[in-house]
């Protein structure tokens, strides 16, 4: 069915309603409007759905979740889970409730449970709230920290990680078979709730999720001796985050926590910001001037699920505020969180640090100054959860410590996704601990780039929007697929990884190895002096990202090697356009 029919479909049919219909009819005019919405079905991919909220079988809707739902309903079925419900969650994005409301109607109206919260609550207590409950799957409800327009749906499976293979191939597979909006169910709420099939929680799964942060907790001591001294300033970014961080830092003894007021309130037109993301340094600005003004020793910000954290640190020597990147801040927990372990009950001989491919190598160094194994996985915090789920199963491996670039982190295994809410409380934890040895968080983070070597990372991304801009990302992935360079940056290109193909190729002798690692359409290239490029097509955004990092002999050296790489990285894609 082509697009136009498609749209006439919705206008015509009596399933869909009638606010729907008007908005479609507002469009009735713009032939490229309608071809955005209609031209496909909103991918359902390994994450789930993402996509810019309205009428339209290419957006985000009341209809486009309950066919994905009515798909998960017919997996869960199939795979005789039924009986074990799905918790539900959601954040302060427009429509989130609603959605929410919808998968849980669904899922109910297919006999299956449904836990949902009684508001908004962060994606890591989600992925706690799927094993604490001993659910078959979990929803979310989050477009993380995308623009205002959009939002998001992603799944997890019983091991509280989002869902893969096989669960996600089957789980895509059935809403694919779902081709016909009228025959996917749904049913009234209070109905639902009168039969059991539609359950609210809260306090409890917040109480026992918080209560297991708490027991991660190396060095009360060190808050209790210092925490008087600290200031703290937080911004939740209009998300879900406001709570839990609050809670959790008041609960270890942080009294002087100073939470950005402009930026308190769940609010999914995030009005002080364009993009609600602690990567930008836009998101920063209110706490920066809050923090200048109280003093702060370090400033938080996490995203609108509370997945990922931003950090401003002050230099105790000039007063001056550093922002820390993703790689930054899951090294400094990391490195503060396995040498405290370490100190306090040794290290496990199987002890390991796991980290996605795009992440730093300075987490490869930390790993080899500790005597512990280093293992990478695929972009996506769910790798990392699916490794936890390996080394429970299998016996062999102990979890110490997990982070990807995107700055998201996890300490402990509690929960199977990035914890934006442990990992404040581990940094404030740590710069307590710093404290007592006369350093700020900054200082500690220079001794580690003493220690291990000056790591630079950084990603450069370009949006590619509509039809077109698929076709050019996937232009952009096959032609250097096909002429692997011989040098980025004026440093050799010394191996080149496919993961899409599952080969390493050697450059000098040719010789080729597997991965071993699940197929994905990422190119990866080891340089000389431990620089590395890596090219790949964002998974929720319509993005071809380019990671990249070096190594230099100084702070400033290792940012004139990045810059350069950079320029030179964005220059030869160029020429691709």
């Amino acid at each position: 069915m082509d697009y136009k029919t498609m749209y006439q479909e919705w206008l015509e049919n009596p399933y869909f309603d009638e606010a729907t219909k008007a908005e479609l009819k507002g469009i009735a005019e713009d032939e490229k409007e309608i071809e955005e919405r209609f031209y496909m079905d909103l991918e359902f991919g390994t994450a789930g759905l993402r996509g810019v909220i309205g009428a339209g079988t290419n957006r985000m809707n009341i209809y486009t979740v309950r066919k994905a739902t009515q798909g998960l309903a017919n997996y869960i079925a199939a795979v005789n889970g039924q009986a074990k419900g799905v918790a539900i969650a959601y954040d302060s994005r427009r429509m989130s409730p609603e959605f929410a409301d919808e998968a849980a109607l669904c899922l109910a109206a297919n006999g299956i449970k449904a836990y949902v919260f009684e508001s908004l609550r962060p994606t890591p207590e989600l992925s706690y709230a799927v094993r604490k409950l001993g659910c078959i799957a979990g929803i979310n409800i989050t477009a993380s920290h995308n623009p205002p327009e959009y939002n998001g749906y992603k799944v997890y499976w019983e091991d509280g990680a989002q869902i893969t293979p096989p669960h996600d191939k089957g789980i895509m597979d059935e809403v694919k078979k779902v081709t016909d909006y009228a025959t996917v169910k749904t049913m009234d709420k209070s109905e639902a709730k009168d039969a059991g099939l539609y359950v609210t929680i809260g306090k409890d799964i917040d109480d026992s999720y918080i209560q297991e942060l708490e027991s991660l907790v190396l060095h009360q001591d060190c808050i209790d001796a210092v925490a008087k001294d600290m200031k703290i300033v937080y911004s939740p970014l209009h998300g879900t985050g406001n709570i839990p961080v609050r809670r959790v830092l008041k609960e270890l003894g942080f009294e002087h926590v100073y939470v950005v007021p402009e930026q308190e309130l769940p609010d999914g037109e995030f009005p002080t910001v364009s993009y609600p993301n602690p990567e930008s340094e836009e998101a920063f600005q209110l706490g920066l001037k809050l923090g200048k003004e109280v003093d702060a020793d370090l400033i938080l910000a996490t995203d609108p699920d509370a997945d990922r954290l931003g950090v401003y640190v002050k230099d105790s020597k000039t007063g001056e505020y550093h922002s820390l990147t993703g790689n930054m801040s899951g090294c400094l927990i990391g490195d503060y969180v396995i040498s405290q372990r370490k100190e306090k009950e040794g290290l496990p001989a199987d002890g390991a640090f796991v980290k996605s491919i795009v992440s730093t190598n300075m987490a490869d160094a930390i790993a080899k100054y500790y005597g512990i194994a280093l293992i990478e996985v695929l972009t996506g915090f769910k790798f990392i959860g699916q490794k936890i789920l390996e080394f429970e199963n299998t016996g062999k491996g102990t979890y110490l410590f997990g982070m990807e670039e995107s700055y998201g982190c996890l300490t402990g295994t509690y929960a199977r996704d990035k914890d934006a809410v442990v990992a404040s409380m581990t940094l404030c934890e740590a710069a307590a601990y710093y404290k007592t040895k006369n350093m700020s968080l900054w200082d500690a983070m220079i001794a580690m780039y003493e220690r291990y070597g000056y790591y630079k990372d950084d990603v450069k991304a370009i949006t590619l929007k509509g039809i077109e801009g698929l076709e050019k990302i996937q232009e952009i992935m096959n032609t250097l697929r096909e002429n692997t360079p011989k040098e980025i940056g004026g440093y050799s290109v010394v191996s080149a990884r496919d993961y899409k193909k599952d080969t390493i190729q050697d450059m000098a002798s040719g010789k080729i190895v597997p991965t071993g690692l699940p197929s994905s359409n990422v190119l990866y290239y080891d340089l000389t002096d431990d620089a590395w490029v890596c090219v790949r097509p964002s998974g929720t955004e319509p993005k071809v990202k380019f990671y990249y990092g070096v190594k230099g002999t100084s702070l400033a050296d290792a940012d004139e090697k990045s810059e350069k790489l950079g320029k030179e990285v964005l220059a030869m894609i160029d020429k691709m356009l």
